[in-house]
């Protein structure tokens, strides 16, 4: 999709966070709200570099932009201001922005280098929400990232108007490039897992700062740490890896995609067929629990339901010795499948407005914890894992007669199991599966 049918609605979009914006600030007794872009941080107090800005998320709602310093001014009754630096810097500058479409939205205002932005500040009763708390007190704002202000905005994310969707959606279609060519690459030949991450920057295009997360690339045992980042150098010898984890996305126009695929080679031997089968079954269940989605369910509810299909699996696969039911209620399952099932995606990959309320103490790690409704985005992502430091107080305790210790000793060195997808709640008709549409094939074997 190019970029003029990506923006198209972009008007409305703005017009909408207008409207919400002037409820918000009416409701927490402001006039207005000025929203800093972000201004680059130092990677350490004992150099001179810094990193690449990450912009202010509720800045990039509006626009996407990701120059330092931009600000962004909403008052009552009045069209946004939008403040961008002109500083010229020989040194470097900030990329361009990926499209204009922006421009016409905004009253504009240029501040040369050394310009202060507070005599094109409103007066009244303001806000700032921003990182930079020390820029508010110099131009006198004393309410800083109000927290009733900013939880009304955050709940603004929780729910995508048409050009939000439009732009996760070819967030999700860039990324599709990304995973379709390193499955090729692993199943064509060894890389190191260094090479497969450069090698998925390559063909999407983005580099490092731009993508919603550090790429996870694990081969084998490494898919067993959940954020493996770590990038091995050396290539597998000896026939190359057995399996692939890749968790990575892009980005477009600020919004994020979040897609997991896992990969193995058929080895020919006993183990590899079992470790195969485990990857099928996850990306059935998977699938299954995509198509139980529905609007007024819990989305803790979907994870409980994961949990009850990953013992099932391990229970017909003969990983555990019980009933799934047991697995479950044993509290076994969550050894092999610790995190939450998924998390709200939007302009952040965790996003905002759906882990208000707090999950149940026995799910520490869910992100999600919202009644579903329509327009929500979020992710579907059940895994399974041998992973030492969980499995071993199960071996120790008095539950370890329910795990068959010898078949886990042999799949450890696969590492692990996840299949991801980012999915839109519609009206009536369950949900819309940006990451199938572009990606139809999930985890499995060659």
């Amino acid at each position: 999709m190019n970029l003029k049918a990506i923006t198209k609605g972009y008007g409305e979009h703005v017009a909408g966070l207008q409207r919400a914006y002037e409820a918000a600030l009416a409701a927490n007794g402001f006039d207005a709200v000025v929203v800093h872009g972000g201004a680059a941080k130092k990677r350490s107090e004992f150099d001179d570099q810094w990193w690449p800005l990450r912009a202010t998320p509720h800045f990039q709602h509006w626009v996407a932009l990701h120059e330092p310093g931009a600000v962004l001014i909403v008052r009552v009754g009045r069209r946004p201001t939008l403040l961008r630096v002109t500083a010229v810097d020989f040194w470097e500058h900030a990329a361009a922005p990926e499209s204009d479409h922006f421009v016409e939205h905004f009253e504009h205002v240029a501040l040369a280098a050394g310009d202060d932005a507070k005599e094109h500040l409103p007066t009244g009763r303001v806000a700032f929400v921003g990182d930079e708390a020390g820029l508010a007190a110099r131009w006198g704002i004393e309410a800083v990232n109000p927290p009733a202000l900013v939880a009304a905005l955050d709940a603004l994310r929780v729910y995508k108007t048409m050009y939000e969707l439009r732009c996760l959606a070819e967030a999700n279609r860039r990324a599709a490039h990304g995973h379709s060519a390193l499955r090729r690459a692993f199943f064509e030949g060894a890389s190191s897992e260094l090479e497969l991450h450069l090698a998925y920057l390559a063909v999407t295009q983005q580099d490092d700062p731009e993508t919603p997360y550090k790429n996870i690339v694990a081969y084998d045992a490494n898919a067993a740490t959940l954020h493996h980042v770590a990038y091995a150098r050396r290539r597998v010898g000896e026939g190359g890896p057995r399996t692939l984890l890749l968790d990575a996305g892009a980005t477009c126009l600020g919004y994020c995609s979040d897609i997991t695929r896992t990969w193995v080679r058929d080895g020919g031997d006993a183990t590899s067929a079992v470790f195969r089968g485990l990857v099928e079954g996850i990306e059935a269940l998977q699938l299954r629990l995509c198509a139980a989605v529905v609007v007024g369910m819990k989305y803790e509810a979907l994870h409980d339901r994961a949990h009850d299909e990953v013992g099932a699996l391990l229970a017909a696969t003969g990983v555990v010795k019980c009933s799934g039911d047991e697995a479950v209620s044993s509290g076994l399952t969550r050894a092999f499948f610790p995190h939450g099932l998924g998390h709200s995606l939007g302009l952040q990959c965790h996003d905002v407005g759906c882990a208000v309320l707090k999950p149940r103490a026995d799910n520490p790690f869910l992100r999600n914890t919202s009644t579903i409704d329509v327009g929500q985005v979020f992710t579907i992502e059940p895994g399974l894992y041998f992973i030492d430091a969980l499995l071993r107080p199960v071996r120790e305790g008095d539950g370890a007669h329910r795990v068959d210790w010898k078949l886990v000793e042999a799949l450890a060195p696969f590492g692990g199991i996840r299949i991801e997808d980012d999915v839109v709640v519609t009206d009536g008709a369950g949900i819309d599966n940006l990451t199938r549409a572009v990606l139809p094939e999930g985890g499995g074997a060659a």
